[in-house]
């Protein structure tokens, strides 16, 4: 007998914990909010936990274990159940999602403890966490759509979370409006779905198209289907030509941007794919779209890094890149690699952001890296947790990005030596824009202002408390909040080092399981015949045995990564000569290539790009011809028109009403002799 994982609670924890903050929580102590948020988080975690260690106990031919909560929706023949399913693919999401998760609501505690509107903070952590976890454990499209919808609506509060500040507000609705225009793709591919498969379950979905030929010769509703949920994916996780919202999302508070844009919400779209993978084996067109836009925006916004100047900027169009791997991997069809970077990459990435939250908690809410210099003496552990990191996504070897990172390029490699060769690349420029984000950080002499330095992120109110007192007077903290100001640079508390110590571990660690065993375990549920393609009854889930590679290729191997890890540390190498060794040769550089240097930092114009061609005409219609056009002038002018003209009636009407004998005898004979004239008119016919 299967035993009963009660699946259901897993997102009922913080939702529970979500209701409760937003309700009660404007009463609660900042305390008692907190232990709230971290108790529904932390339960969470320990419920997946709980899960992962009765996993391998479950029968294989009963994979994937699914718990129906409730039958949601019922027309004709097409029926959708409420309900959740566990296979080795989402029991990997699930672990990211609490584990990273809580610990971003740890360190939350004491970067947002001086912030006003704490209480919506912990809640809309919580709401995101339920949201991320429908999505991933969702058994069927719906329920999964649910969970996409809700984490953009997550997204939305939490990047404006300061929704006093413009520019907050601004990058919430672009995130919104942006991800909306990838899930309306979604929800097409959806209806072919319902169209052609009379259903939205992975497994029923999955055994039909598995019965299907490949589209190899053309494109079909197959193709169509998967272009579809690749623009989704392509919304979700930013890339060409949908990524324009997240480096704008990090006006958001740190601790979000290390949670939703790095960790878990913007890995749904490579989720998504990886789970539709049958679907995409079964258009080939499809996977090579998929390829081209991930290593595209790989490098894309690899260079765009190089160039920035504001620290959470630099990880923002690192995340963007690191996505473009992972579209990469999947495009190849090596789904399991694109997972296994996704796991590690939350580590080191999720470290990264704590890290650079840290930095700008230390020195007054500066994010300027010019302005930055010399802080590993004065925040020692930060400094060391941020390293491991950068080492990490540099792809230096031992660390976890090394061993993800590797098999994607082996795999890209194998299909496609055009994608590793940009891969290769990009790697190179990984490298040489995090290691100059150490360099300007943490080397050399302190270039900020003497006393308390004041920023434009989340913390301008260190010295304006804007988004402190404006959103919520009456826990306004005292001014220079973090304890800033007079007490100059310093080290963070270890309610928010602990985290970075923790996932400093992880991105040591994290890679250690290996690739070939990773993949091993990940491929009923994503291999050439997924789990959730399998009837639980037949045992065609089993995993197929990995073939041995032979010597040459292992030695081919070898050479690919040999030369990785070579452009990595030369990325190292060239980041140590600008940046340390000659620290006014980039300013030389950048004179020289004054018209690339400009392009790039400026991020090639794209935002201004969009805004020409799309949003300022859509704005113009909106206004001219809908709101002036239609709105004014027909709907407001017909019922204004109608009023007036009601207006005008009554007013000449009510002057027979004048109070005067002689007039009202006047109408009534006028009145008679139009009722006698009637009358004559009718009886002579």
């Amino acid at each position: 007998m299967t035993e009963n994982l009660h699946l259901w609670i897993l997102p009922l924890l913080p939702l529970t914990g979500a209701a409760i903050n937003g309700l009660f929580g404007k009463r609660f102590s900042r305390s008692m909010v907190a232990s709230v948020g971290l108790t529904f988080a932390g339960a969470a975690f320990v419920w997946a936990l709980w899960v992962a260690s009765r996993f391998s106990s479950l029968p294989r031919l009963s994979l994937p274990y699914v718990v129906t909560v409730t039958t949601w929706l019922r027309s004709g023949s097409f029926q959708a159940d409420y309900a959740f399913a566990l296979d080795q693919l989402s029991l990997v999401m699930l672990l990211v999602v609490t584990g990273v998760g809580f610990l971003i609501h740890i360190y939350s505690v004491g970067y947002m403890w001086e912030e006003g509107g704490f209480y919506r903070f912990f809640s809309y952590l919580n709401l995101f966490m339920f949201f991320m976890l429908t999505l991933v454990l969702g058994s069927n499209y719906l329920v999964m759509f649910v969970g996409w919808e809700g984490v953009g609506l997550a997204s939305y509060l939490l990047i404006g979370f300061y929704f006093t500040r413009d520019s907050a507000a601004s990058a919430g609705k672009k995130a919104f409006i942006v991800n909306r225009i990838g899930d309306f793709g979604f929800l097409i591919a959806l209806f072919l779905m319902i169209q052609h498969f009379g259903t939205l379950d992975f497994g029923k979905v999955f055994n039909a198209t598995q019965a299907l030929p490949a589209e190899t010769s053309g494109a079909g509703f197959l193709t169509a289907i998967a272009l579809l949920l690749m623009l989704g994916a392509c919304g979700k996780s930013a890339q060409i030509p949908l990524y324009v919202w997240l480096p704008d999302a990090m006006e958001g508070p740190t601790p979000v941007s290390a949670l939703i844009h790095a960790a878990t919400m913007v890995t749904a779209g490579v989720y998504m794919v990886a789970r539709s993978h049958i679907i995409f084996e079964h258009a080939p067109s499809a996977m090579i779209v998929v390829a081209i836009i991930g290593i595209l925006t790989a490098f894309f916004a690899a260079t765009i890094g190089i160039a920035q100047t504001d620290i959470k900027k630099v990880l923002a169009y690192s995340t963007v890149s690191q996505l473009g791997y992972m579209f990469l991997a999947c495009g190849v069809g090596a789904f399991s690699a694109g997972i296994f970077h996704l796991m590690t990459h939350a580590f080191f990435k999720g470290l990264l952001f704590l890290a650079a939250g840290s930095v700008i908690h230390a020195i007054g809410g500066e994010q300027d890296m010019r302005k930055m210099g010399g802080l590993w003496k004065k925040i020692p552990w930060t400094w060391i947790t941020m390293l491991i990191a950068t080492c990490a996504i540099a792809g230096i070897p031992g660390l976890s990005g090394f061993f993800s990172k590797d098999e994607i390029l082996w795999r890209a490699y194998q299909a496609n030596w055009a994608y590793w060769f940009v891969g290769v690349f990009t790697a190179f420029l990984t490298s040489f824009y995090m290691f100059r984000l150490m360099f300007l950080t943490f080397a050399g002499e302190y270039r900020g202002a003497a006393g308390a330095p004041h920023g434009h992120e989340e913390h301008a109110g260190h010295g304006t408390h804007l988004g402190r007192e404006e959103i919520l007077p009456a826990q306004a903290p005292a001014p220079h909040g973090h304890g800033h100001g007079s007490g100059g640079i310093h080290e963070s508390s270890w309610v928010m080092l602990g985290p970075l110590v923790v996932l400093a571990l992880l991105s040591i660690a994290g890679g250690w399981i290996g690739a070939n065993r990773f993949e091993h375990f990940l491929e009923p549920a994503t291999g050439t015949v997924g789990a959730l393609a399998a009837e639980p009854s037949t045992g065609t889930a089993e995993p197929a045995t990995l073939p041995a590679a032979p010597a040459e290729e292992h030695g081919n191997e070898r050479l690919m990564t040999g030369i990785s890890v070579a452009a990595g540390l030369l990325g190292l190498g060239l980041a140590y000569l600008l940046y340390s060794a000659k620290p006014g040769l980039p300013d030389r550089i950048a004179d020289a290539l004054h018209a690339l240097y400009t392009a790039v930092a400026n991020k090639y114009w794209v935002d201004e790009m969009y805004a020409t061609l799309f949003v300022k005409p859509l704005v113009g219609i909106s206004t001219f011809v809908f709101w002036r056009g239609v709105d004014q002038t027909l709907i407001d002018g017909t019922l204004n028109g109608g009023a007036a003209g009601a207006r005008e009636l009554s007013d000449e009407v009510r002057h027979m009403e004048s109070g005067n004998l002689r007039s009202y005898a006047g109408w009534i004979a006028i009145g008679a002799a139009c009722v006698l004239a009637y009358m004559i008119w009718v009886g002579t016919r």
